[in-house]
């Protein structure tokens, strides 16, 4: 059994996907981010970085119980647990983990700050507004060119693409319109169309609420000085 300490943000969600469509039982728990949940001595000793998700694998390496935090090291693990979304030879392993890096590096950080710059910011700032819009879009366009080239990101589906997915379904919080991007929106349409992929968006669904909706505390949970104390 896997102990899940989540939040059904993007880095949530690619973890509920891998455990849905690997099937491994799995048992959630919510993080709260805009409560604090992040910040407890009890989270923080499986996460030290304060970020959700985090698990712990019950029947872990020697039949022990195994902690990890950062979603991409959770995917890998999982893969290398379950044998699958992976491939064993050598080449197609690191066609995928370029791809999860690609996200881990890429995607997530500059998406991230275009959400924060374009929805939560106090202030608008254009050059922040316009400078993570314009990498959003670049980004957007490496990924259709490569879905021009394979199915899926490294070929056939894997946790790269759950890695990925997860953060383009917010494409108008960065700005950008599938329909400029043909490629990216035929995969986008396939991956969300999986019964495994909608579970996982499920988990902890009715939880989440928009920017609009946020409240002050929350706004300074997530991203005030909270965030610098020492722990």
């Amino acid at each position: 059994m896997i102990d899940l300490y989540t939040w059904p943000t993007p880095n949530g969600h690619k973890v509920h996907i891998m455990l849905e469509e690997t099937g491994l039982p799995y048992t959630v728990h919510a993080i709260d981010i805009t409560a604090g949940d992040q910040f407890t001595p009890e989270f923080l000793k499986i996460s030290p970085n304060n970020k959700m998700p985090a698990m712990v694998d019950q029947d872990g390496p020697g039949g022990k119980p195994y902690s990890l935090f950062e979603s991409g090291a959770m995917l890998l693990y999982l893969a290398e647990k379950t044998g699958k979304f992976m491939p064993q030879d050598m080449a197609g392993r690191y066609t995928v983990i370029q791809w999860l890096m690609f996200q881990m590096g890429g995607v997530g950080p500059m998406l991230g700050q275009a959400h924060h710059f374009r929805m939560y910011a106090p202030e608008k700032l254009e050059y922040a507004i316009n400078r993570y819009t314009n990498e959003a879009a670049r980004l957007y366009r490496v990924i259709d060119k490569r879905l021009s080239e394979e199915e899926y990101l490294a070929g056939e589906y894997s946790i790269a693409d759950m890695a990925t997915f997860p953060w383009l379904r917010l494409y108008k919080y960065q700005g950008q319109l599938l329909e400029d991007y043909a490629n990216l929106k035929r995969w986008f349409d396939t991956i969300a169309a999986r019964p495994a992929v909608q579970r996982g968006l499920d988990v902890l669904k009715n939880r989440m609420r928009p920017p609009q909706e946020m409240d002050q505390k929350a706004r300074e949970l997530l991203f005030g000085a909270k965030q610098y104390e020492k722990r």
